[in-house]
C-alpha cells in the first residue's frame, strides 16, 4: 500500500501523511510510543487519525502483553507472535488453518516464548 492509493480513499493531511509514512516504512507493528518522537502532533491528533485509518481499513491493530495497542498497514491478513518473556512482536505470514464455522477470522495472536528467549532458558539450565 502506498500514499497514492490511500489518497484516493481519504484526504491526506500533513498529520495523516506523517503517520502513514512511518507505518508504511516499518517492518513491524508499532505503538504510539514507537512513533511519537518522529511526529510533531499531539496525542489526540494521532489517535483521531488512527481511528479514521481503522474505519477505512487502512491499518489494523491489536493489543500486546504490555497493554499497548500496536498498528500496522493492513496489507494482507496475517497472525502475530508475542513473546511472553521479552514481549517481542513478530508477524507470522505462514497460513494458520483454523476453521470456526460461522466465523471470519482476521487475525490470530499467538503467545509463547520466542527462539531467542528459549535459547537463553536452555543456556541457564
Amino acid at each position: 500500500m502506498n500514499l497514492e492509493n490511500i489518497s484516493k480513499t481519504i484526504k491526506l493531511t500533513s498529520a495523516r501523511k506523517a503517520i502513514l509514512e512511518i507505518l508504511i516504512s516499518s517492518k513491524k507493528p508499532l505503538c504510539y510510543e514507537d512513533i511519537k518522537n518522529n511526529l510533531s502532533m499531539d496525542k489526540a491528533t494521532f489517535y483521531r487519525n488512527i481511528i479514521k485509518f481503522e474505519e477505512e481499513s487502512i491499518i489494523s491493530s491489536f493489543e500486546s502483553n504490555d497493554k499497548k495497542r500496536y498498528y500496522e498497514i493492513a496489507k494482507t491478513k496475517h497472525s502475530h507472535f508475542i513473546c511472553n518473556e521479552c514481549s517481542k512482536i513478530e508477524c507470522i505470514h505462514e497460513k494458520i488453518d483454523i476453521d470456526l464455522k460461522g466465523y471470519e477470522i482476521d487475525n490470530i495472536i499467538i503467545k509463547g516464548i520466542c527462539p531467542k528467549c528459549l535459547n537463553k532458558q536452555e543456556n541457564q539450565k
